[in-house]
């Protein structure tokens, strides 16, 4: 038997389907996780906080196999996991199909003032005209991170018509590698940000980037608030270096109260609710994890792997 620590909130979707071969251990708090941790051979320690969760992950000193819902591992203990030796998969691919949505309706809304309409309506003043009158038809588009993510923003804006250029190492047809970008960031009008949060994209866009940018371009992160300087970000919204940015993620999450993002007109913030715009995130997980199990049995390897080094 292979002892597996789960998450309670997974239960429902696995515990009747699990192989007789697993012994399951369910918990529900972090007093919980960390009680069972120990004797850990397969886990799965999702918590909403990232150190109750690292602390439950560093107690596993058994752990052989690490499963997390969470496509970003920043915030795991990467270079014990290493050490260990411990196989880590992430949830790539997991929210990739809402966070996708979610990137065109921040451009949508953008574009088209929606924020003013819905505020208006809110007032119930009838208004007379559009207060958003860009059209994503035409409009260029640059695509930092092109994981599962990437892609399908990629697959999505070309329906709009928009002109995706993205970023990769290995050359190819409309992209630019990681040393040319910077260099071109002045000709988009949408700059979207959907990298790994990495000691290499800590804090990629700052303020000489924001300067870079068109004056009429926005900034899009369904990333990681720590690669954008938060405070450089501020600055140029308040000059109007750049016309908007739509953040579903920030530093530190949840944005304090008196943060400045907040009362910002030209900054968007949706509290990175974008992989939680779903009703499918636990199905697909639970399919994801049992086939895995399968894999794990027959010795086949486990599928996405994080690559600790890399952090991704």
């Amino acid at each position: 038997m292979t002892i597996t620590v789960l998450s309670g909130l997974i239960r429902p979707l696995v515990e009747n389907r699990l192989p007789d071969w697993v012994e399951p251990r369910f918990f529900m708090s972090k007093e919980e996780a960390m009680a069972l941790a120990p004797e850990a051979e397969i886990g799965w320690f999702d918590m909403y906080d990232k150190k109750d969760m690292a602390a439950a992950i560093s107690a596993a000193a058994k752990l052989q196999w690490l499963n997390s819902i969470y496509a970003g591992v920043d915030g795991m203990p990467l270079d014990l996991l290493r050490q260990r030796g411990t196989v880590v998969t992430n949830g790539a691919g997991i929210n990739a199909i809402t966070i996708a949505e979610y990137v065109v309706m921040g451009m949508l809304t953008v574009a088209k003032g929606y924020r003013d309409v819905v505020r208006a309506q809110d007032r119930r003043e009838w208004l007379l005209d559009s207060p958003g009158k860009v059209e994503l038809y035409g409009s260029k588009a640059l695509l930092l991170g092109y994981g599962a993510i990437g892609k399908l923003v990629e697959e999505r804006l070309k329906g709009f018509a928009v002109d995706v250029t993205i970023v990769r190492r290995s050359p190819g047809a409309n992209s630019l590698s990681p040393d040319q970008w910077r260099a071109r960031l002045g000709e988009f009008d949408w700059v979207i940000l959907a990298v790994p949060a990495t000691p290499e994209t800590d804090g990629m866009i700052g303020a000489g980037e924001l300067a870079a940018m068109k004056p009429s371009a926005t900034l899009i992160n369904i990333a990681r608030g720590s690669v954008v300087d938060q405070d450089a970000l501020v600055a140029a919204l308040n000059e109007q270096q750049i016309a908007a940015a739509f953040l579903d993620v920030t530093t530190p999450e949840p944005l304090p109260e008196g943060d400045p993002l907040w009362s910002l007109d030209n900054a968007h913030v949706t509290m990175h609710l974008s992989g939680r715009a779903q009703d499918k995130m636990f199905v697909r997980a639970a399919e994801r994890f049992l086939d895995n199990l399968g894999r794990w049995q027959r010795g086949e390897p486990v599928a996405p792997q994080v690559d600790l080094t890399l952090g991704y």
